[in-house]
Order: C-alpha cells, then structure tokens, then sequence
C-alpha cells in the first residue's frame, strides 16, 4: 500500500443495450453478458495488454441461476482474457454494479492494484426458482418454489413486517410522503422515455453501447418512442387498488451488462488513452427499508461534501429511477439541483433496470457525458433495496 491515495481514471465504459424481460436478450446466459462487455472493453484499448489487468469486478444481484459461480471470473475466461486475471463478484443488490466501480476504485486508490475493470451484469429473465431443502427428509406435501427474479423472499421471520412491503408499495408510500401525484409521475415517466429516444436517434449512445453477439438488439428494447400522456394514463396501479404508481411510470425487469476500465497514472500510460474522468469520492447510506427509495438523498449528499462540490455545482447527473416516485421523491429534497441535468439521455423507466448492471451503466453514462461537456463534476446515485443509498460523484 502507498502512503498516498492515488487518482483513479475511467478511461473507457461500454454497456449492452437493456433487454425487456423475456425479451431479446433473455437467451443469453449472464456470464455471456458479462464476458462480452469485458471482451469488448477490452478490445476498444488495443494498446493494454490484458494479462496487466490486476482484477475484475462485477456486480450482481441475485447470483441463484448461471451466475453463481462468481460470475466476474466467469466472464475473464469467457472473455478470452489471460488465465492469470482474476475476478471477484460483489452484492449490494440494485447497487451492486456501482459498488463493483467503488471496490475497484479503492483498490487503485490504495495502490493494490494499477489497472482493474469494474462492471455489473444481470439478467432477470433467466433468474432461476429456487426451492428450499426441507426441514426433514422425504417430505410427502407439495413443497414452494420461489422465484429469484426480484423482491423479498424467504424472508426471516424475525424481520419486522413494516420493513418487508414489496418494492412497489414502497414506491406508494413515498408517493405519500412527498404528496407526489399520478399525473406528475406519468410525467417523469413520459419524459424519460422523450429523452432516451431522443438521445438515441441523436447518436448519443453509438461510443457507449457495444452489441451482444449472435443477438439482432440495436437498442435499449424498453423505449416507448410513441408513448403519450393518454396511454400512460390509461394504465392501472399495480400494488395498490387507489395507487399511483402503474407499470408505466416504474422501471422494468431488464437484462444487460455493462463495465469500465479504472487505471491509475501508469496504467493511464499502458492504455495510451486520454481518460474520460476521474473518480472523485463516493458514500453509502442506510434507511429504513420500506422508504429505500429515498436512498440517494443522504448518499448523494455525503459524496458531493467528500468531494467538495455542491448540487448547483452539477453538470450531470444519473439517478436510477426505479419508480417515478420514488425519483422525485429524491429531486424533492435537493432543492438546489437542477432537475434538467438529471437523466438528460433517459433513465431507467424507459432505458431499464438489470439490477446488477445499473450501477455500472450510470457511472459510464456520467463519464461520458463528462467527456463529451470537456469538464465539470457529475453524479452517478441509485437506490438500493432493504433501504440503502449509493453516490459516486466524477469529475473531468
């Protein structure tokens, strides 16, 4: 270990586009997924060879199907790379492709490594049902399967029942909270969607997205180009009888895979690249369960006084909209950030949500928009189930 924190560099980020769930991605395994984000990553720094990478980390959240055998060294063989590259595979649910970046970054900080590769895969169509040994051998009853796609299950009997409503209720109580109506919601959600599909047809996305092999997806498959204000608002709520929050203002199950390629200076110079950013600090936070999708508030918060910044500061920022309640309830207690710099190119409403991937899609999305403004400071910020908030702040 060095006796100084060393500067940690993105010098590049890819991600697939997001597949909807059973969609055109739901034949590929994750460890796929992974692999060809991490080949292709690979591949855009010819000058790099990859037996210099020290490690690999990849998020992902749920680990019960394909993925379960640590799916990060499961994608370096895959990918081809040198057997001497390991990989580590790190949970922190709908966080974990952004812990991945922070755990690698840290490694680099402190000098345990030069050069290291942080990502996130998820594919929530091949999530497996899993089934419970039972108490005692040879049961005569039926026995439950239970599905690991997303959400509580085998939950501890000890865990208070307020903490454990579903992930939909959740959003409709900070709907409650914050007094965050139907209509404003649909809004949100309809402006994600303008803005994802603007931002594609723009050709904001063509250096980012990196296609998946042997699968005809040239987009995020999500995206709602003709979506309007009448046909989200002729949707049903999903989780109450009297909510608010219906499958069009919420993200969707998703498939899909992203990751980065973190250096320090001299892994800066075996890349021969010009970085998009640099990681400037991050934090994590807790909350009570029920309300995690206010996560962010406090998360954000504490990142932006590490680094020094303030929201007005902002150029960018990617808060993972799991639900449009549960985003707005955020952007209502950051009064002083600007809400047309949040998602400017669509968020996970319309773009979609692969748990384990989303972290890593959002720290790419804010590199690269970095690099394209030339400077300033962004925000990468996602919720977290069980009640945690995520922040890394970047800046070039």
């Amino acid at each position: 270990m060095t006796d100084r924190l060393r500067d940690v560099y993105v010098v590049d980020a890819v991600r697939t586009p997001i597949g909807k769930y059973g969609g055109a991605l739901a034949g590929v395994r994750p460890d796929d997924l992974a692999a060809g984000v991490l080949g292709a990553l690979v591949a855009r720094t010819p000058e790099l060879d990859p037996a210099r990478i020290d490690d690999v980390f990849f998020g992902d959240a749920n680990g019960a199907g394909e993925d379960n055998r640590d799916v990060a060294r499961m994608a370096v063989l895959l990918a081809g790379l040198p057997v001497t590259v390991p990989g580590t595979t790190v949970n922190r649910l709908c966080g974990s492709g952004m812990e991945a970046v922070i755990q690698a970054a840290r490694a680099i900080a402190v000098g345990d490594a030069s050069i290291a590769v942080a990502g996130g895969v998820e594919s929530m169509s091949r999530a497996p049902w899993v089934l419970q040994k039972p108490e005692r051998g040879f049961p005569a009853a039926h026995q439950q399967l239970h599905s690991t796609t997303l959400g509580w299950r085998m939950v501890n009997p000890r865990m208070p029942q307020e903490w454990t409503v579903g992930l939909g209720e959740g959003a409709e109580l900070l709907a409650d909270r914050y007094g965050i109506g139907r209509d404003e919601q649909d809004s949100f959600a309809l402006e994600s969607h303008r803005n994802a599909a603007r931002a594609w047809s723009e050709g904001l996305y063509d250096g980012e997205v990196v296609p998946v092999g042997g699968v005809d997806l040239a987009r995020d498959e999500c995206i709602r180009d003709t979506t309007s204000t009448e046909a989200l608002a002729k949707l049903k709520p999903v989780f109450r009888k009297d909510g608010t929050v219906t499958a069009g203002n919420s993200s969707p199950l998703n498939d899909g895979a992203a990751a980065l390629l973190l250096v320090d200076e001299d892994g800066l110079r075996a890349t021969g690249r010009e970085p998009l950013a640099r990681i400037g600090a991050s934090a994590v936070t807790g909350i009570e369960p029920q309300y995690f999708g206010a996560g962010p508030v406090e998360a954000a918060r504490r990142a932006l006084k590490k680094a020094g910044r303030e929201f007005g500061e902002l150029h960018t920022v990617e808060l993972n909209e799991a639900f449009a309640a549960q985003a707005l309830a955020c952007l209502r207690q950051w009064p002083d950030l600007d809400p047309a710099r949040v998602n400017p190119r669509g968020g996970a409403i319309a773009i979609g949500h692969p748990l384990g991937a989303s972290g890593a899609r959002l720290t790419g999305a804010v590199a690269h928009q970095l690099a394209a403004a030339g400077s300033g400071t962004g925000l990468a910020t996602l919720c977290i189930g069980v009640g945690q908030g995520l922040a890394l702040v970047l800046e070039r």
